[in-house]
């Protein structure tokens, strides 16, 4: 395998190099040492860096951290040294063991240290307190100082206005709200897994600022603290609901209130609903959906049973009703399709029942689609989910074909067929072309058979052809 990989290294730097012009480096990679050669007219820290982002992108972290190791110590003036001392710690990261994290550490200094300029030094900000977070959950006194020094330098605003501008970038911009690798983030992070009545003050304390980008901040923490189950982590997010100037801020809260789970959720929730945006309204559901217990779904059923909701949200609630399967959910559901008339609303009921297994859904799915009183449009959908679950037999499907005179249903159950992946299902469809008395109907399954890939299909089109 060693010779494989030397060898596609080899000729991604050219076939035939001269001898005259050629050079070579010996590299140990955890056995064997391996000889590279390269041109003169290439950096040699190349070579190496190529193999050592193959070991990286195969998971051989070990390999790689060595090879990576290589190129910064052999070639520090080449530009590839900076990044080689970045993933060498990021491979060392990945191995995780207190040893490799310490070395990552050293890797990570030195790369500050030797290329201040370099590209990837926000990176490696962000990957040290990373490094720095996982030490000091091990118990390592020093990184867990950083890490607290960090945390709640993060909660602090100048009022200078240097300082008030510093978080911002070249040109006056904040930085990327979805930049995940935020190292005051990962601060953050760090200490609420290593000490989290120590974090939820500081965190607090950055949901009070209102400095020029601190929102962003405010953004990410809100997460964090939604991750500690107490009432102050729920105090701390519903202030925020009712009382912070970012509407992106606000939305996070209410869609992340639901995990402190606070007894007074759900008061906060339907208040919500009643009062608050469209934005907010469908995170509050959303939020209503993953509380555990029964509260939940009674917040649901009744804002999905009340005229008074708008119909939006009574179309969310009732989607997450269906994820949440139960019997009680069914027939709440069944009963509710009686009463609505919004068409919109009866196809959302419909998938909603279609999701959920052993509740009698399949059956009523059937009932619906056979059922006359309802428009043609509200039985289709029925019938496409029933033909999609697996629980309602390609036989009863057959027999409802053979009893309709509807065209549209018979179109409906014909796609329906196609969608089956079965022999019963091509076996009906070539029955249909074969039989059928409505010609539009042979179209459709002949159509339909022309998309499958039954080996039998090339056969019985062959057939029809020659008649």
């Amino acid at each position: 395998m060693r010779t494989l990989y030397l060898a596609v290294l080899v000729a991604s730097l050219g076939a035939a190099l001269h001898a005259s012009a050629a050079q070579s480096v010996a590299v140990a990679v955890s056995g064997p040492t391996v000889t590279i050669s390269f041109d003169d007219n290439e950096d040699p820290a190349d070579s190496i860096f190529r193999l050592a982002q193959r070991a990286l992108n195969r998971s051989d972290y070990r390999q790689a951290a060595t090879l990576f190791a290589r190129v910064a110590n052999s070639y520090p003036k080449s530009e590839r040294a900076p990044e080689a001392l970045y993933f060498q710690a990021f491979a060392l990261f990945r191995i995780g063991d207190r040893q490799e994290l310490k070395t990552a550490q050293t890797a990570l200094d030195r790369l500050t240290e030797r290329y201040p300029d370099a590209s990837r030094r926000g990176d490696a900000n962000s990957l040290r307190m990373r490094i720095c977070g996982e030490l000091a959950r091990r118990g390592d006194e020093a990184c867990a100082s950083e890490v607290t020094s960090s945390a709640t330098a993060s909660s602090s605003a100048s009022s200078s206005p240097s300082a008030s501008s510093s978080s911002a970038s070249q040109g006056g911009r904040c930085p990327d709200p979805d930049d995940e690798d935020d190292e005051r983030i990962m601060a953050l992070n760090a200490l609420l897994q290593m000490d989290a009545e120590r974090a939820l003050p500081i965190l607090e304390r950055i949901m009070g600022r209102r400095d020029q980008c601190a929102h962003v901040l405010r953004r990410k923490a809100v997460f964090l603290i939604s991750q500690k189950s107490s009432s102050r982590a729920a105090d701390i997010l519903i202030k925020a609901i009712r009382e912070d100037p970012d509407d992106e801020v606000r939305k996070q809260a209410v869609f992340w209130l639901a995990q402190t789970r606070d007894p007074r959720v759900p008061g906060v929730l339907r208040d919500l609903i009643r009062s608050s945006s469209r934005d907010l309204q469908k995170n509050a559901v959303f939020s209503l959906s993953q509380l555990g217990g029964g509260e939940g779904n009674a917040a649901l059923r009744e804002l999905a049973g009340s005229d008074n909701t708008p119909d939006e949200i009574r179309s969310e609630s009732i989607f997450w009703l269906g994820q949440k399967s139960s019997s009680e959910n069914g027939q709440f559901l069944r009963d509710l399709f009686k009463r609505v008339r919004s068409s919109e609303l009866k196809d959302k009921i419909i998938f909603s029942l279609s999701q959920q297994r052993g509740t009698g859904s399949e059956q009523w799915l059937l009932d619906i689609a056979n059922d006359q009183s309802e428009s043609i449009e509200v039985r289709k959908q029925a019938l496409f989910w029933a033909a999609q679950n697996k629980s309602v037999s390609l036989d009863r499907l057959a027999q409802l074909y053979d009893r309709t005179n509807e065209t549209e249903i018979k179109e409906q159950l014909i796609f329906g067929f196609s969608q089956r992946n079965s022999r019963e299902a091509v076996d009906k469809l070539m029955s249909i072309a074969r039989s059928d008395r409505d010609k539009e109907m042979k179209k459709k399954a002949i159509f339909w058979l022309g998309q499958s890939r039954d080996p039998r299909v090339l056969d019985f089109l062959a057939e029809l052809i020659g008649k």
